[in-house]
């Protein structure tokens, strides 16, 4: 075997298969090089799906001639104060991003310094460069690179369709804009906009541009997140628990301004929403760390999508901590999403038969003076509430409503809904979930304050179950005992339970216990008890709370809001669901055309 050099282009082609994994990761390299040249205003073209042209303008401080023919050089760069590779505070040494495009691709670039009379437009076409030529220009820089993966048409074979590659290069300039509500952004495809984002200035800058990208859903549920530690500051926003999805695709995260997907970052973040969303949810976020350079490595993976910590210990703790808190502060609040959605699924419903339907022949005006005609054939109470409750509900006449965010109980339907009467509509309160997170907040309280206090059993309950879930439970026995819950093994395939948490009262045992045991084999066995504390509670509390199906009296049923009014986290349940939907009075009358 003889060893050799290789050609300069085909290093650069080996460069390029690093680099240029997709038309996005040009869009990407591109867009950062115009955020460091100081632009204001960046404009994408991605014809294609980038495949024939990806054209990216600025108005930043512009290059030379001399610099222009420099910039496509491997590993030349403005951007690494000091030759320092720990100590990077741009967007990142990307020495080989230029000449690794114009090796696969027809690349064009024409840029005029600021205070410069003059404009220069180089060449590259399949690693081959030609010389800079003038060319006229106002100030900033144009890159176009056209046939993307001519020169190695092996790697057309792995480029998806149009439209994915598009949304691809979408979701990066997003990113982008994200960490830089300052700056203004607009992509097309050549014939229209897909994004158009002006700057954004002021304190809620970052919110408005975020509401823009991530939904005006996230602007309305939307926690502020502001907290530092040891020089490490963590800012952003975080929904609330009940706005959620099924998959990670709205969580974004950034650190000093750098989109990334690190592993540390989102186990972080699921950590946080542990005690409130089911596994198989995701919060909507998105969160900025900002901390030195040099305690932070960016140059772990090729496309800088991943970082590792000097400290990785206290960046989880900061976020961890900084979320946690947020979401102690929200109160009660629950997702407007939920009210939506409720809105979204109500119909004018029918009139009896001879009656004419709203939109069959009644004017939105028209509308009361139809359902009187047709009183008659009503029955009151309305099918479903309960007409002889075994007391009536407490209505507090001499007391303002606006006393009250979730209002005064004014009946229960299908022995399941609290409807209560608000100072500017009605709420409806899921009993079972709501009192599910009531107890799940005062078990935790109660192992805070000291302990929890064990009611005895006056049978001890038998649960049978095999012997692999046996012995997780009684190889857990003493950490459950100081969790109010004392069991013991009952001989083979057995265990008996003699104490439970006075706090749980009437509690359906045997599946308390069945849940814990499936609980225990999804957690990692070294894992404390301790550490997956709200998971524990969320299970217990589950058992312990007031069933769906269960007729309140009106005293029980204020209780139960005035306890969710005092309790943190109570709009939603540890699946992450929303307890209560707030329907305001406005939005009812629009279903009934009055407004």
């Amino acid at each position: 075997m003889i060893l050799r050099r290789l050609p300069e282009t085909v290093i650069n082609r080996i460069a390029a298969g690093e680099v240029v994994e997709r038309p996005a990761s040009v869009v990407k390299e591109l867009v950062e090089n115009a955020i460091d040249a100081g632009a204001r205003h960046i404009d994408i073209t991605v014809r294609d799906g980038g495949q024939t042209l990806i054209a990216v303008t600025d108005d930043g401080h512009g290059m030379t001639a001399d610099e222009l023919a420099l910039c496509i050089e491997r590993h030349a760069t403005s951007k690494l104060a000091d030759d320092d590779l720990l100590t990077i505070s741009t967007f990142g040494f990307r020495g080989e991003a230029l000449p690794s495009i114009g090796s696969v691709a027809r690349l064009a670039i024409t840029s005029r310094a600021e205070n410069s009379d003059e404009a220069w437009m180089i060449a590259v076409e399949g690693g081959k460069t030609k010389a800079p030529q003038p060319a006229a220009r106002t100030a900033g820089t144009l890159v176009e690179v056209r046939d993307l993966f001519f020169a190695t048409p092996a790697r057309l074979k792995f480029l998806k369709a149009p439209k994915t590659e598009q949304t691809h290069a979408a979701d990066a300039v997003k990113r982008l804009a994200m960490a830089h509500p300052g700056i203004g952004f607009t992509l097309s495809d050549g014939s229209r906009d897909l994004i158009n984002l002006t700057p954004a200035e002021g304190a809620g800058s970052r919110l408005d541009r975020l509401a823009k990208i991530m939904s005006r859903d996230f602007y309305d549920n939307a926690m502020e997140i502001n907290a530092e530690r040891e020089g490490i500051k963590l800012t952003g926003y975080a929904g609330l628990p009940t706005l959620n999805r099924g998959n990670a695709q709205m969580q974004f995260l950034f650190v000093n301004d750098r989109p990334v997907r690190d592993k540390l970052l989102f186990g972080a973040v699921r950590g946080a929403y542990r005690e409130f969303l089911a596994s198989d949810r995701y919060p909507l976020l998105a969160l900025f760390l900002d901390l030195p350079p040099d305690a932070v490595d960016v140059n772990v993976h090729p496309a800088k999508t991943e970082v590792r910590f000097r400290d990785a210990g206290l960046v989880r703790g900061l976020i961890v901590g900084a979320l946690k808190h947020a979401l102690s502060q929200s109160g009660h609040r629950a997702s407007t999403t939920a009210a939506g959605a409720a809105l979204g699924a109500a119909r004018p419903g029918s009139l009896p038969t001879g009656a004419r339907g709203y939109g069959g022949g009644y004017a939105p005006g028209e509308l009361n003076a139809g359902l009187r005609e047709h009183a008659n054939q009503f029955h009151s109470p309305l099918p479903g509430l309960d007409a002889e409750p075994s007391a009536p509900a407490t209505i507090i006449e001499d007391q303002d409503l606006g006393d009250y965010p979730l209002g005064v109980a004014r009946a229960q339907v299908h022995e399941t809904y609290v409807v209560a009467q608000t100072e500017d509509g009605i709420v409806i309160v899921d009993q079972h979930a709501a009192h599910e997170r009531l107890v799940q907040e005062r078990i935790k309280k109660a192992i805070d304050s000291g302990g929890v206090q064990r009611q005895g059993m006056l049978i001890p309950e038998v649960v049978e179950m095999d012997d692999a879930a046996v012995h997780r439970l009684i190889e857990r026995a003493g950490e459950f005992a100081e969790l109010g819950l004392v069991i013991e093994a009952f001989g083979e395939g057995a265990v008996v339970v003699r104490e439970i948490p006075a706090l749980l009262g009437e509690t359906d045992i045997q599946g308390l216990i069945r849940d814990l045991a499936d609980d225990l084999a999804e957690w990692d066995e070294g894992l404390a008890l301790s550490k997956r504390l709200g998971d524990v509670c969320a299970t217990m509390a589950c058992h312990g709370s007031v069933r769906a199906g269960r007729r309140l009296n009106g005293a029980e049923m204020n209780a139960l809001l005035r306890e969710m009014e005092a309790t943190p986290h109570s709009g939603q349940c540890s699946h992450g669901r929303p307890t209560y939907v707030e329907l305001k009075l406005a939005d009812i009358e629009k279903l009934f055309g009055r407004r």
